[in-house]
């Protein structure tokens, strides 16, 4: 049984969140400010998915967000918002969350927000084969779920580590937005497809020497992007 937190300070959202996640079989945590979402964090530390509101007491939303990141990559974050300016849905993925769902959502839509992040979450953490691939100073291993450069680890979320996976995948062919949505994110996706755009910006942070002239991910003027390899 998957393991969900959810941070919401108003207690009728929490509820009507809550309900429809244990009718589709979810453990469920509650936290109504951020304090207690982190208490919970650490102390149940198999949590799959948390759902974080910005606006509560104490810290954030987006706080909480960035805490979790400093030493759990590999949790499912989606935010819930009632704010829909452009600007804070990039930001919130730029802190390192997965998804957001804007407020009002329906249950059918937030529960297949999480099943699809699930999926990546449980990809990231399991593997059946042994494979790793290697492309110049880089190296992915599906067994370990460790990606470095040159013996160095990068820290990358279940997202980011199935976009790096699909990239390396098809090293040096072009890649366009809708097949690393599809790919990544899931036909059923029904969010922002500028999502993409926003996690390879913060994958290009943290790979590149300079994530203003990408070497490695580079962009595919008016199609989407590549994996560069070594000869190309």
């Amino acid at each position: 049984m998957s393991k969900v937190l959810i941070l919401e300070d108003e207690e009728s959202i929490r509820s009507f969140i809550v309900i429809n996640l244990k009718r589709n079989g979810f453990e469920v945590l509650e936290a109504a400010d951020g304090h207690e979402a982190l208490a919970k964090l650490q102390s149940v530390p198999d949590i799959d998915i948390a759902l974080l509101d910005v606006m509560v007491p104490g810290i954030d939303g987006f706080e909480v967000c960035r805490r979790i990141r400093e030493t759990n990559e590999r949790i499912g974050i989606i935010f819930l918002t009632a704010k829909v300016q452009e600007q804070d849905k990039v930001y919130a993925l730029s802190v390192g969350a997965d998804d957001h769902v804007s407020k009002p959502f329906s249950p059918t839509e937030l529960i297949a927000r999480i099943h699809s992040l699930l999926r990546r979450v449980n990809v990231y953490r399991e593997s059946s084969t042994k494979v790793t691939f290697t492309s110049g100073p880089f190296t992915l291993d599906l067994i370990s779920k460790q990606f470095k450069r040159g013996g160095q680890l990068i820290e990358l979320t279940p997202t980011e580590f199935s976009l790096v996976q699909y990239f390396l995948e098809n090293e040096n062919s072009p890649l366009s937005r809708d097949q690393l949505l599809d790919h990544v994110w899931g036909k059923e996706y029904m969010g922002d497809p500028k999502i993409v755009d926003v996690n390879i910006r913060r994958l290009r942070q943290k790979i590149e020497n300079n994530p203003s002239e990408p070497m490695f991910l580079q962009t595919v003027w008016g199609f989407g992007y590549k994996w560069k390899g070594e000869g190309q």
